[in-house]
């Protein structure tokens, strides 16, 4: 069999509009999200994750930041993955990190002032 020439995998070109747009992938981020929550999408939203880490570090960093195996995460980040809820938390805000349309939003979430404390007195 030929190979074709000129030829780029759907995956491949994915994985380079992600790099190649931050505000596209900012959104693509967001839909990933909520697509976790439903079970019919699940397996779709743990492929866009892992477009996204590929994009953004790959695979291999994106784990060594996470504090995850490599192994571990191929496994999680497959159309039949089941990662656990402390995999999850620990991709997306290592995503977050990554992503520089995301790391604005990061540094303000950082910035915020904390709440001022109130002082209840008792009655008497």
């Amino acid at each position: 069999m030929k190979k074709l020439v000129g030829v780029v995998s759907h995956h491949e070109r994915e994985v380079e509009e992600l790099r190649e747009d931050p505000g596209f992938a900012v959104e693509y981020l967001k839909v990933a999200r909520e697509s976790l929550t439903n079970p019919e999408d699940r397996g779709a939203s743990l492929l866009m994750l892992r477009a996204l880490a590929e994009a953004y570090g790959g695979l291999g960093a994106i784990a060594a930041k996470a504090s995850i195996n490599r192994e571990s995460l191929y496994r999680a980040l497959s159309p039949k993955g089941n990662p656990t809820l402390k995999t999850l938390v620990a991709v997306l805000s290592t995503l977050e990190m990554s992503m520089p349309g995301m790391q604005k939003k990061a540094r303000k979430r950082v910035a915020r002032k904390p709440a001022k404390a109130v002082r209840v007195r008792a009655a008497a």
